[in-house]
């Protein structure tokens, strides 16, 4: 007797845990479903983010090409203005020099 009713208690037993863990199991479910709608959102977020962060990687090359073009701009104009100022002194010379011809012609 004392067999059958713990065998019969055991099964009760095992009856409710069984019930338990299958209506914890619709939760369960649910709850795996929001996770996976969130972590879809966020791998949506860290496309957005890597995109974001290719754009700026780009934008950044973009600057620091154009800062060695200006560079070679500044360069160029710094080495315009020497000649200048060299043909500049060349004429002066030369006017210079024709003037005092002029002078000692007279």
């Amino acid at each position: 007797m004392v067999i059958l009713l713990g065998f019969g208690g055991g099964l009760i037993a095992w009856g409710a845990t069984w019930e338990r863990v299958n209506a914890n199991q619709g939760a369960h479910a649910n709850a795996l479903d929001r996770l996976d709608k969130r972590l879809t959102g966020v791998e949506a977020t860290i496309r957005q983010l890597d995109n974001h962060d290719l754009r700026i990687s780009a934008v950044e090359k973009q600057a620091a090409e154009a800062a060695t073009s200006m560079r070679a701009v500044e360069n160029t104009l710094n080495n315009l203005s020497s000649d200048m100022r060299l043909v500049r002194e060349i004429l002066q010379r030369l006017e210079d020099s024709g003037r005092s011809a002029n002078q000692i012609g007279r």
